[in-house]
């Protein structure tokens, strides 16, 4: 049920808006903020200028705005709502879209995908990673964002390598309003949420909120999600200017289930089977560890300030301090003393070198990020040049807080302990330029360098002691023809390098930089209610960082240079409307992704298994929603997917084949209208029913796996 109140005097209304989940994970209603200001819209989009394209642009992208997120907004992580998009294929840990959940775009993984907030880089600066599970319900403060399939634009943080979301928070609302909502679904999952806005207070300040908290017991036994987010702006905004500070941020108690099943009986017969925080007891009796859990605080501060001068120049700066601090818990069982510094003990001529414990392993991390930019455009060009500045320190230790046999222990050693700093430097300049009426070009140049230092050990208490320094020039181009008001064709081409993350230099410390070049070749028609658009591309990469299929011991994919390598692909989405009432949103994406030449140790010799196909790379993706609004405010969608068969190996070993999959949802939304007039004004402005019913035919797949 869901709750929003207006501005309580005569001349606001207030609103009510109750949401109901049915047979589904979680839900909720969002509308879309009114803007009763387009210098409120436009200096807000100002914010994410330098990272996004505009809909002319030779780069390859997809926009998602407040109202379509709304729509399926009921409390899965921003990975799960963007599930039907092109090339598009997402994971979920515990099943039920809450926790931990992942995107691959292309066939590329989450590593390989930049993320901003704001225009600040969201992925974590060492292992290159997004984890949206740390800002649970954070798309009910999203007012729009922005999906680029490729290289894309040049943006902040560490390059995108097949994909980039940049991501734009609530934009200043005039109105006051107040907002109650609770939800709730199937696995014991439930979404309570409470959000404010004053309005524009003397038309010039603005201060909206949002608290949420979301549990979830999950498909997977006890992989259960305890979430908690805020979100909180303050934003000053006259003709000219707009100053926004924002924090938001959420502390996640989630229990592990990424181990996934090595019994094929148990795959058959028992899928919901979690082996995390497994154990014997002295008796033989299997039990499982009941803290078995990621517990981690993530908290963002932001600044932001644009200024316009004149109707041709403006400028933006921003500030970003991110503090991230937890620990994930694990039950151990015959664990050798030696991995944890301990002396063997000797009782009566009896050695003990093992025992059982429980460990943590922690992150305390500090994040700080610097923007600035400045956009002069006129009739015939749009410039925007400007730079970004990152600072990561992060510490990395661990602790045995309980053991059968503690030896020489004390209580808060540290077993390992290791610090990591990483600098991010990047120059930019980018424009578009109007040749004449029917060519545009698109020039893209970026310079970026990257220092990284650790000291201290590993995890397996070795010494991790790297020293590295790399400069990448980032060069992009690109034409858009006008064939018509109706159509136009565009052509780019976009060079990409990208460093290793911490987990690369720990598999390997020889480890080489990634190098991409992508070409794009699109057509996009649009007449009337009609939209069709395809686009062909080639990325050519050197040193390309595959998923090897395997994972450490937390969890995190291990990945390998894997030479020439190559993505080959064909991408089709259209908007189709059947009648005035029925809609038809297609997309479909083929491709070929191979390894040129895979060489694997095999029976203690090398071997060469020629040309194969890149890890979680499906050769075909495609998504359907069949949209039904008989009426103004009712819609009922039928959402499809399909993902082609995809190897969890770069061997294509069989056993590493993970087999097709075709699942549907159900969407439906109802919103119950209250009209006034002058004199007299509804209690509510209205009330809205939505649901959502996932998987509805029961459809048993699996959408992730790792292989040795």
């Amino acid at each position: 049920m869901k709750i929003l109140f207006n501005n309580l005097s005569k001349t606001k209304r207030q609103r009510l808006t109750l949401s109901f989940f049915l047979l589904a994970m979680c839900s909720a209603y969002g509308q879309e903020k009114q803007q009763d200001s387009t210098k409120v819209e436009k200096l807000d989009e100002v914010l994410v200028k330098a990272v996004r394209v505009d809909a002319k642009s030779p780069i390859t992208h997809s926009n998602v705005s407040k109202e379509q997120l709304a729509k399926r907004n009921l409390g899965q992580d921003i990975p799960m709502l963007l599930n039907f998009l092109p090339s598009v294929v997402t994971t979920t840990d515990a099943g039920a879209g809450v926790g931990y959940t992942g995107i691959r775009v292309r066939g590329i993984s989450s590593q390989s995908t930049n993320v901003t907030i704001n225009g600040i880089p969201y992925n974590d600066a060492e292992s290159l990673g997004t984890f949206w599970v740390n800002l649970g319900d954070f798309a009910s403060s999203v007012e729009s964002l922005q999906l680029q399939r490729g290289v894309g634009t040049s943006t902040n943080g560490s390059g995108a390598f097949g994909a980039s979301i940049n991501v734009l928070t609530d934009a200043v609302s005039t109105a006051s309003s107040g907002e109650i909502s609770n939800s709730f679904g199937s696995y014991n999952t439930r979404k309570h949420t409470v959000k404010f806005s004053t309005g524009l207070m003397n038309d010039h300040i603005e201060i909206a909120g949002r608290l949420s908290k979301i549990a979830s017991d999950g498909y997977i036994d006890r992989a259960s999600s305890d979430l908690k987010s805020y979100f909180l702006q303050g934003s000053y905004i006259d003709d000219n200017t707009l100053i926004k500070a924002i924090t938001f941020g959420g502390k996640e108690v989630t229990y592990q289930s990424w181990n996934g099943l090595e019994d094929l009986y148990k795959l058959e017969n028992d899928r919901t089977y979690n082996t995390a925080g497994e154990y014997t007891d002295n008796e033989g009796v299997t039990r499982f560890h009941d803290n078995q859990v990621d517990n981690y605080n993530q908290d963002h501060y932001q600044l932001h300030w644009n200024q316009r001068y004149t109707n041709q120049w403006s400028t933006t700066l921003g500030l970003n301090y991110t503090k991230g601090s937890g620990y994930f818990e694990q039950y151990k069982q015959g664990e050798d003393f030696a991995d944890y510094g301990f002396e063997p003990l000797d009782f009566s001529g009896e050695i003990i070198d093992e025992t059982d414990l429980i460990r943590r392993r922690w992150l305390d991390n500090n994040f700080y990020v610097f923007n600035a930019n400045a956009n002069y455009k006129n009739n015939n060009i749009n410039l925007i040049f400007g730079g970004s500045y990152s600072h990561y320190d992060g510490d990395h230790f661990g602790e045995v807080i309980w053991a059968e046999y503690a030896s020489q222990s004390e209580i808060r050693d540290r077993y390992y302990d290791g610090n990591s700093k990483k600098n991010d430097l990047s120059i930019f300049t980018k424009a578009n330029y109007q040749l004449n009426e029917k060519i545009s070009l698109y020039g893209d140049l970026q310079v970026r360098n990257v220092t990284y230092k650790t000291t201290g050990t590993t995890s397996d208490i070795v010494e991790f002691a790297i020293d590295e320094d790399f400069t990448f020039f980032n060069p992009k181009a690109g034409i858009t023809f006008e064939l018509n008001t109706d159509n136009n064709i565009y052509f780019s081409y976009a060079r990409a390098n990208r460093e290793p993350n911490r987990t690369d230099f720990e598999s390997n410390e020889s480890i080489e930089p990634e190098q991409l070049n992508d070409f794009e070749l699109g057509w996009r028609h649009k007449k009337g209610n009609f939209t069709f658009n395809a686009n062909a591309y080639y990325m050519s990469y050197n040193e390309q960082l595959v998923l090897s299929g395997q994972l450490d011991d937390v969890g995190n994919p291990i990945r390998t240079n894997s030479g020439k390598s190559y993505r080959l692909g064909l991408e089709l989405e259209a908007i189709i409307p059947v009648t005035s009432k029925v809609t038809i949103q297609p997309n479909l994406t083929l491709s070929t992704n191979k390894n040129d030449e895979t060489i694997i140790p095999f029976d203690g010799e090398l071997q060469n298994l020629g040309k194969t196909d890149i890890s979680f790379s499906p050769d075909l993706v495609a998504a359907n929603a069949i949209v039904f609004r008989p009426v103004d405010n009712l819609q009922m969608s039928l959402l499809s997917k399909f993902v082609g068969e995809q190897f969890m190996s770069n061997t294509e070993a069989k056993s590493s084949k993970l087999d097709s999959y075709f699942i549907n949802d159900f969407n439906i939304s109802y919103v119950l209208s209250f009209r006034g007039n002058e004199e007299s004004q509804p209690v509510f402005e209205s009330i809205a029913f939505t649901g959502l019913v996932n998987n509805i035919f029961n459809k048993k797949y699996i959408s992730n796996g790792y292989y040795y």
